[in-house]
């Protein structure tokens, strides 16, 4: 993987690059849909490429393993070609899943010990055949095994985590390097800075993750129950302590105002199961607010459902139709949704990016910021 610095913004730390990998390029900044178990919930990958003009998509790790196991994986030569999607793939660890769905967990100094959400199946992550697994799934960028630790953490309970994070992270990277790709294309390996909301432990893990010099670098533990101010604040401190010549990834955020507040903080890769999680339940993101479609004020309005979107849903489907599908329980209703929220971000960082690039970004996002939190 290479990354390219092209142009940052005078007024605040906005960025665009590119990302080269063997499976296509990406402009940064980037919002990758989250395809957990092999699939982008209710988009064919002719609309994800076409319509939502999606450049990469994430994996699961967590779930992949489980279903459809390595095995299978492994015998269709990855997940690129088990699913047909031929641009690049990120994984992440399943430590977020693990921590999360998982009722009986134990930690150890040698991975996690947990249960199979489907069968109740007794399974173990290590840095090792974490990083096993992630290569035989076959993705473009996996990530380090961690403890992602929750926001409301007592500051004990952070830095003991971090410092099983850190071990962790350098048996992962130690592996990594030892091992090789399986099907004939290269694979990058991101550290993930943890911390939680204390600065000392952020600047901590952000030095220990440099100091192992890899292409790419992710801030998780973010949006896990924090103030937003608090996540904001994280990301500005980490700023000066990454690389500017590599690129940062905020894993699991978030809200159309979430990203562009993160891009200004110099981040330049975004992922959420927001879009789709939220379309399913009837929330539009627009440019003009959010709009909850199964309110009775948009039973007659068969305005588009945005105006101002660029995609194909945007412009065939009306509010009064979504609505009616919505309320009746139809199936399509979520697949529109979804493909009209997901195109909404992928949108959004592509106008961020154009507004780098003109310099006035920074104008431009607190203006945009307003609007896209208001509900309408």
């Amino acid at each position: 993987m290479k990354f390219k610095l092209l142009h940052t913004d005078p007024q605040s730390s906005a960025r665009c690059g590119e990302i080269t990998t063997d499976h296509g390029t990406i402009q940064t900044p980037v919002f990758m849909p989250v395809g957990t178990v092999g699939s982008v919930k209710g988009v064919y990958h002719r609309d994800l490429e076409d319509d939502v003009r999606a450049q990469i998509i994430l994996g699961n790790t967590y779930h992949l393993y489980l279903r459809p196991g390595l095995d299978i994986l492994r015998k269709a030569g990855g997940l690129h070609k088990f699913t047909s999607w031929t641009r690049p793939i990120l994984t992440d660890s399943g430590g977020f899943q693990v921590f999360s769905l998982s009722p009986i967990r134990k930690l150890t100094e040698d991975g996690c010990i947990f249960r199979s959400h489907i069968d109740g199946s007794k399974h173990m992550f290590t840095p090792e055949n974490n990083v096993d697994i992630q290569r035989t799934i076959g993705a473009d960028i996996i990530m380090a095994l961690d403890e992602c630790c929750p926001g409301d953490a007592d500051y004990n309970y952070a830095k003991k985590s971090l410092s099983l994070t850190q071990k962790w992270l350098e048996r992962c990277v130690r592996h990594f390097d030892e091992t090789e790709p399986l099907y004939g294309y290269s694979q990058t390996f991101f550290p993930i800075v943890q911390g939680c909301v204390y600065p000392d432990l952020r600047k901590a893990a952000a030095e220990h993750a440099v100091a192992l010099d890899r292409e790419g670098y992710a801030i998780g533990g973010l949006a896990v129950g924090e103030p937003k101010e608090k996540m904001y604040e994280m990301i500005e401190l980490l700023d000066p302590l990454l690389p500017a010549d590599k690129p940062r990834y905020l894993m699991g955020v978030g809200t159309p105002a979430n990203i562009l507040e993160g891009i200004a903080r110099g981040v330049d890769m975004f992922d959420c199961v927001m879009p789709t999680r939220n379309g399913r339940n009837g929330m539009l993101f627009t440019w003009e607010g959010t709009i909850n479609i199964k309110n009775q004020k948009w039973a007659d309005d068969f305005s588009p459902l945005d105006p101002q979107g660029t995609s194909f849903v945007d412009h065939t489907y009306t509010k009064a139709y979504l609505r009616h599908l919505t309320i009746s329980g139809e199936m399509l209703a979520a697949q529109i949704a979804s493909e009209h929220n997901l195109a909404f971000y992928l949108d959004l960082v592509t106008k961020a990016r154009e507004h780098i690039f003109a310099g006035d970004f920074a104008s431009w996002k607190t203006e945009t910021v307003k609007r896209l939190e208001s509900r309408i």
